[in-house]
């Protein structure tokens, strides 16, 4: 399969002769095997099979191998929610006494993460602003920093990576590069062809589509070598806890992939539960064409919004003012930006306040990504832990409004917008 919109549909699972065309739920929590030989052997990773739910399980194993196809990595692991795969992944490269670095513009919750709870472990994160260059961040850099984490399109604050520099740093230093690709997804953006190493999902968002199912994904790129790599020591010696394997030499392309699943999930237990995985799976068999009409859609809401006198500034990289629209051209296949589009209303939080309630089409949840648009302010509901300080660094004001524009009718979508937007300036 080369086409995108073919992987999206077929990836992930190949029936044969009399099996289910629709790939089945296995909502089981164990497998049963003949022999305790072939029991040890899937242990000891000889064979690939499933043995418990809470490493692997076949229902699972269809999406990890989907999710694996669309992005061109290697390997794959489904995890109970989008922030159970950043916290897995951070501690498959990270451990006390170690320092990652993050843009600050990423999701409040991201940020929370890193700012509070990793700081509890022993593990400090070094933030960069959105406008860093490449000196910036290497004043960041030193011998425990383990990766640098960007989203390919920030949440809300809607910068889009900059590949080429995030590359020149990892290849100078020798450090991974983990992208959060789930407002993108695999069919706007790629990151792993543009040099990132590891790309994590919120498979909550447009993966799933429908808000029906919580999850989130890790994808391993299979291309960057922990062999030898001082760097990465716990991927370099024996791991005591399973076998004295050594991951760099024993595990090749996919040491990443296989640490985070034997050692983490296995001690974590964060794992997707296989009803979820099946719905997930489904709604990617839409995402092709999904993606281009959530894109197309907020595209026009951009556009109107760039000229309504009620609206201070606009922030979608489709359009042609927009700082971003540079890296949407080199790095987005068709300059599909994505169905999210973050705007400055007049009037402040008050004016936010009552163009939310005069919204009818869009409904205010904590959610973005769904075939429903919704909306949602997020210095008063998904960043209000953070400072007014950590707002400023996220790119957060105070009248930000966040749209997840779906793909209902556009003109329906247009209309709904303009009358609110009237409504929320009247005294």
């Amino acid at each position: 399969m080369k086409s995108i919109d073919t992987k999206c549909v077929q990836a992930g699972y190949n029936p044969q002769n009399g099996e289910a065309r629709v790939f089945p739920i296995y909502q089981s929590t164990t497998f049963s095997y003949e022999t305790p030989e072939e029991m040890g052997d899937l242990f000891d990773l000889k064979k690939s099979g499933f043995f418990y739910t809470r490493l692997s399980n076949p229902t699972l194993d269809a999406l990890e191998q989907k999710i694996t196809a669309l992005d061109g990595g290697v390997g794959a692991m489904a995890c109970s929610s989008g922030m159970a795969a950043i916290y897995l992944t951070t501690l498959t490269l990270a451990s006390k006494g170690d320092n990652i670095l993050s843009i600050s513009s990423i999701y409040g919750g991201t940020y929370n993460l890193f700012n509070v709870t990793l700081p509890k472990i022993g593990i400090e994160c070094r933030f960069f602003k959105p406008d860093s260059g490449i000196e910036d961040i290497e004043k960041l850099i030193d011998d425990r920093t383990k990766f640098i984490f960007v989203e390919t399109l920030a949440n809300p604050a809607m910068k889009i990576a900059d590949f080429d520099m995030l590359k020149a740093i990892s290849d100078k230093y020798g450090i991974v590069i983990v992208v959060d690709n789930s407002l993108a997804t695999p069919v706007i953006c790629r990151p792993l062809e543009w040099g990132a190493h590891i790309v994590v999902y919120s498979a909550t968002k447009y993966l799933d589509g429908h808000a029906r199912s919580l999850g989130g994904l890790i994808v391993d790129g299979g291309n960057f070598n922990y062999c030898g790599n001082n760097r990465y020591a716990d991927f370099n010696t024996p791991d005591d806890s399973y076998h004295g394997m050594v991951y760099a030499k024993q595990c090749g392309k996919a040491a990443f992939i296989t640490k985070a699943r034997v050692q983490y999930m296995r001690d974590i237990g964060a794992q997707m539960a296989p009803m979820n995985a099946f719905l997930i799976n489904m709604g990617m068999e839409t995402l092709h064409l999904r993606m281009p009409r959530h894109s197309d859609n907020a595209l026009a809401v951009a556009k109107l919004l760039q000229n309504n006198p009620a609206v201070e500034w606009v922030k979608y990289a489709g359009l042609e003012s927009d700082e971003n629209y540079p890296q949407a051209r080199k790095y987005f296949d068709n300059l599909w930006c994505s169905g999210m589009v973050t705007f400055g209303i007049k009037g402040g939080r008050e004016a936010a306040s009552k163009f939310q309630k005069a919204l009818k089409l869009f409904r205010i949840v904590t959610h973005i990504a769904d075939a429903r648009s919704c909306v949602l302010h997020p210095a008063s509901s998904t960043h209000r832990q953070l400072s007014d300080q950590d707002l400023i660094d996220c790119g957060i004001s105070d009248n930000l409004i966040r749209l997840s524009v779906g793909i209902e009718s556009k003109e329906d979508i247009l209309q709904d917008i303009d009358e609110a937007l009237l409504i929320s300036q009247r005294s």
